[in-house]
C-alpha cells in the first residue's frame, strides 16, 4: 500500500449529516406522536422501512440477499471475494413504544460506512457486508433475536416459522406477505468478523462523559419465578407473632436480589420486576407472595455464583421464619465475551480518532450474541441521553452518532484490508 493511500485512510471519516439525515427519515416510517417509532416485525411497516434500506443499499452499488428468515444482507465487493466478509448490522424492527436509534443506528451507521468508501474509492481486501437482522425485539413474536437465532442454529427454523402474534398470525405467512422470504438456508453465509454499533441502552457512558464505550461482552441473564408460601388470616385478630405473612418475607428476599449484585461487583445485576400477592386483599395477611428475579453478571462463573448467593439466603430466611421458598430458574442465557480482536480494534480505532472511551459490557441481548459464536465479534457503543430506551423519547446526540460509526470505519477496515 502506498503512503498516499495510507495518509487517506488514516483521515478518513464519515459524513455525519448524512447518517443523520438517513435515521430521521427512516424513523418517519412508523413515526410516533411522541417523537419515537412503532414499526414492528413484518408488518407492513416493517417492509417499507426494509424497502428504503435496501434501496440505499443498492444505489450504494450493493447486492442484496435476504434468507429464509428474512434476514438482509447487504454486500459491497472486495478484491478478493473468496474471503468472508467483515459484516456490521442490526436490526430495524422496534418496540411499541419505540425510538429512532435502537438498532436502526447500527445498520444506518453500515450503510453510511460503505457510502464514505465509495466516495474516497477506496477498495477493501474483503468484502463489506451490512446485515438487518429479523425480529430482533420480540415485541411482536417470541424468541427475541429470531433473525440471528436462526441463523447461528440456536433454534430451528421451522420453529420460528410457527411462533405466532396475538392475532394468531405466522412468521412464515407474514415473511411470505411482505415478500421477504428468501431461497439462502439461514447460515450458509460466511462471516469474517462481525461488528454491531449501537445506543448503548443505559447510562453509564453518560455518566462518565465518554463517547465510546468498548464492549468486552455481555452479560448473562438467569430468571427465576419465586414462591413464598404462608397463611391467609384476618389482619385484626391474628397476633403479630403468630402470623405466617408471606409477603414480609417475600420483601426480605427481595432487598436480598438486590444485596446480592452489590456482593458481585462491579457487574452484577438484581432485579425484581414482576410481584403477584394472594389474595391481595386490604384486610388480609398474603398467604402466598410469587415474584420474579433477574440475576445478570459478566461471566457464566460470576452468575453461578449469584445463584448460588441468593439460594442460600432463601434457604436460611425460609428456616428462620418456617415459610417454604421456592426458586424456579425459568431461562438462562449465557454471557458472551467478545473477540479480544475485534475489541481491541474498536479500542484502537476509538483512541487513533480521538475520542474519549471506556470498557463497557452490554447489560442487553444484541444480535452480535448470536454472531460470535460463529465468527470474532465486537460492539461500539455511544451515550444515549439519560440512559433511556425502548421508549419514545429516546435521544443520542447527532456528534455521538458520527463518533460511534467513525470508529466502526476504522475498526471494519482493519479487519477486512486495503
Amino acid at each position: 500500500m502506498d503512503t498516499q493511500v495510507k495518509t487517506d485512510i488514516e483521515n478518513l471519516r464519515i459524513n455525519g449529516d448524512r447518517l443523520w439525515a438517513s435515521l430521521m427519515e427512516l424513523a418517519q416510517i412508523g413515526a410516533t406522536p411522541k417523537g419515537g417509532v412503532c414499526r414492528l416485525t413484518l408488518t407492513d411497516l416493517d417492509k417499507q422501512g426494509r424497502d428504503l434500506v435496501t434501496r440505499w443499499a443498492r444505489e450504494a452499488g450493493m447486492t442484496v440477499t435476504i434468507d429464509k428468515i428474512g434476514n438482509g444482507f447487504m454486500r459491497r465487493p472486495g478484491r478478493n471475494n473468496r474471503l468472508p466478509p467483515i459484516m456490521t448490522g442490526s436490526h430495524i424492527d422496534t418496540q411499541p413504544t419505540g425510538g429512532k436509534f435502537d438498532g436502526n443506528y447500527g445498520v444506518l451507521a453500515g450503510i453510511e460506512v460503505v457510502r464514505t468508501l465509495n466516495d474516497h474509492g477506496i477498495e477493501t481486501e474483503a468484502p463489506i457486508e451490512v446485515a438487518f437482522w429479523t425480529n430482533e425485539e420480540g415485541s411482536r413474536f417470541v424468541p427475541v433475536m429470531m433473525g440471528s437465532g436462526v441463523f447461528a442454529k440456536a433454534f430451528t427454523l421451522e420453529h420460528a416459522y410457527a411462533a405466532t402474534d396475538t392475532e394468531g398470525k405466522t412468521v412464515k405467512g407474514e415473511l411470505e406477505r411482505i415478500g421477504y422470504i428468501g431461497d439462502q438456508e439461514p447460515g450458509d453465509h460466511p462471516i469474517g468478523a462481525y461488528f454491531e454499533t449501537h445506543i448503548e441502552q443505559g447510562p453509564v457512558l453518560e455518566d462518565n462523559n465518554k463517547t465510546i464505550g468498548v464492549v468486552s461482552g455481555v452479560l448473562g441473564i438467569r430468571w427465576y419465578d419465586c414462591t413464598v408460601t404462608g397463611m391467609e388470616a384476618h389482619a385484626g385478630p391474628t397476633p403479630m407473632a403468630l402470623r405466617k405473612d408471606a409477603l414480609q418475607v417475600a420483601t426480605h428476599l427481595m432487598q436480598e436480589v438486590v444485596a446480592c449484585a452489590h456482593r458481585h461487583p462491579p457487574h452484577g445485576r438484581g432485579t425484581v420486576g414482576m410481584v403477584h400477592v394472594h389474595p391481595n386483599s386490604r384486610n388480609v395477611i398474603p398467604g402466598q407472595v410469587k415474584f420474579s428475579i433477574d440475576l445478570r453478571n459478566a461471566t457464566d462463573a460470576d452468575c453461578e455464583s449469584m445463584d448460588k448467593d441468593i439460594r442460600a439466603v432463601a434457604a436460611k430466611l425460609s428456616a428462620d421464619t418456617g415459610l417454604p421458598i421456592k426458586i424456579d430458574m425459568v431461562s438462562n442465557y449465557v454471557a458472551q465475551v467478545f473477540h479480544p480482536d475485534c475489541v481491541d480494534a474498536v479500542g484502537r480505532a476509538a483512541a487513533k480518532l480521538g475520542y474519549s472511551h471506556m470498557p463497557a459490557v452490554s447489560g442487553a441481548g444484541h444480535d452480535a450474541v448470536y454472531m460470535a459464536k460463529l465468527a470474532p465479534s465486537g460492539m461500539i457503543f455511544i451515550p444515549c441521553k439519560d440512559g433511556i430506551s425502548h421508549n419514545e423519547i429516546e435521544d443520542a446526540k447527532p456528534e455521538h452518532i458520527e463518533a460511534g460509526c467513525n470508529v466502526l470505519l476504522h475498526a471494519m477496515l482493519e479487519r477486512a484490508g486495503t
